[in-house]
């Protein structure tokens, strides 16, 4: 089964579960989502596969979604996922994908219940 974790190299969280993903003996296929954001239809994919909604998806204290007007609660979840393609920094991290599960590593051992 092939696990791939969305990852940023900068942000502490994702350092963390990478480092666990490989202390459980598992190597990831690494997706450096900020410079290779998901498209839309990746995302709509990785938010059923959390159980999330898009908003739920988004880190909130972000500058591009005050700037965005992100927190209007009209806007549907087509524009929200537009949003975090347009703006990869919207998106929570880290996030781990095995087979057709998925998980947010907040906190890092959050991950460790999908693995093979």
């Amino acid at each position: 089964m092939t696990v791939t974790i969305y990852h940023n190299p900068r942000c502490s969280k994702s350092r963390q579960t990478l480092a666990l993903l490989r202390e459980h003996g598992v190597e990831p296929d690494i997706v450096e989502y900020l410079k290779t954001p998901p498209t839309a239809a990746e995302l709509q994919r990785i938010t059923d596969q959390l159980g999330l909604s898009p908003r739920q998806l988004m880190r909130t204290g972000e500058k591009e979604y005050k700037d965005n007007g992100l927190a209007d609660e009209s806007l549907d979840d087509h524009a929200l996922i537009e949003a975090m393609c347009d703006h990869p920094r919207l998106i929570q991290r880290p996030i781990v994908i095995a087979g057709d599960r998925a998980r947010i590593g907040r906190p890092p051992e959050a991950v460790l219940d999908i693995l093979p």
